[in-house]
């Protein structure tokens, strides 16, 4: 998934500065059908604080991308944010080592086919 294969769509962060239990399951309701449906990278940069329920959001998010056949990464995560997906390993799989340009929309997907 390269940066220039995805369009900027809808704010789904929205002033969120925390992926955490009671929180991050809006998160998931609202990204599930969108990674069926394409590749995302979700630009994290807003996210100072992630807990054990935003893990597990994120690794659904990026459980339900691959079985449909895409792909879905993180990127732009603050220090905070990247040590504890390091500690848990899961910086290997879901972060993008490319950092997507500062989007007002927090998220970037594929380009549908027109």
């Amino acid at each position: 998934m390269s940066n220039s294969q995805f369009d900027s769509i809808g704010n789904v962060m929205s002033g969120a500065t925390e992926l955490v239990s009671g929180k991050a399951e809006r998160l998931l309701e609202q990204l599930n059908p969108l990674v069926r449906a394409r590749s995302v990278c979700l630009d994290l940069s807003p996210i100072q604080r992630i807990d054990a329920a935003g893990l597990a959001v994120l690794t659904k998010l990026y459980c339900a991308a691959r079985e449909t056949g895409h792909g879905f990464a993180v990127a732009n995560l603050r220090p905070r944010v990247a040590e504890v997906l390091a500690l848990v390993g899961l910086d290997k799989v879901l972060v993008s080592r490319k950092a997507v340009k500062n989007s007002p929309f927090g998220i970037l997907t594929e380009p549908t086919a027109a």
